[in-house]
């Protein structure tokens, strides 16, 4: 499977608290040349099956910086979307994040994900585009970030699968990762 990631919103709640919605349900975004959004109900799967899903910087698994197997992510599907609420620990990554998301050099946040069989739709929008529609994604990491993909959205997507294999795409990998870039 393709581990896809999107883009959301954060805020500092209090010290040493980040809270916000990873995703927001039924926004539309365009991702170079299709549209997708985010179906309610995407996460359910993942948030009942006792997954640990980890909080990160920058999508990096050097800098953890909470864990649902360890109470600090809090993550819930309400009405609007995907909410989270990080309480950070007490290290040198975290105590940076809690400056510059409180300084709003940070401003955003995104989410790793795997779509299993059947866990998206595609939908031909009749003008010569396609939407994609996400219904059930294995939600594998949250992470806050300094550039959104979108930041003029609240939910911003910036990746697809590699299969659809689009040329203006560039895949990028290392041991832990693999994501694509627009060009």
């Amino acid at each position: 499977m393709t581990l896809e990631i999107r883009t959301g919103e954060l805020r500092a709640s209090s010290p040493g608290r980040l809270q916000g919605y990873v995703a927001r349900f039924g926004s539309e975004t365009r991702i170079g040349d299709f549209f997708e959004r985010v179906m309610p109900g995407a996460f359910r799967a993942s948030l009942a099956d006792g997954r640990n899903i980890v909080a990160l910087a920058d999508h990096d698994r050097r800098a953890l910086l909470g864990s649902t197997a360890s109470g600090t992510l809090q993550l819930r599907e309400d009405d609007h979307g995907l909410a989270f609420e990080l309480r950070l620990p007490d290290t040198s990554v975290a105590r940076d994040i809690a400056v510059l998301v409180e300084s709003r050099v940070i401003q955003g946040c995104s989410f790793g994900f795997h779509v299993p069989e059947g866990g998206d739709t595609w939908l031909d929008r009749g003008d010569g585009s396609m939407l994609r529609e996400l219904r059930n994604v294995e939600l594998v990491e949250v992470t806050v970030t300094a550039q959104p993909a979108y930041p003029d959205t609240e939910v911003a997507k910036r990746s697809k699968p590699i299969e659809q294999g689009y040329a203006h795409f560039h895949i990028h990998r290392d041991n832990n990762f693999l994501w694509l870039e627009l060009s």
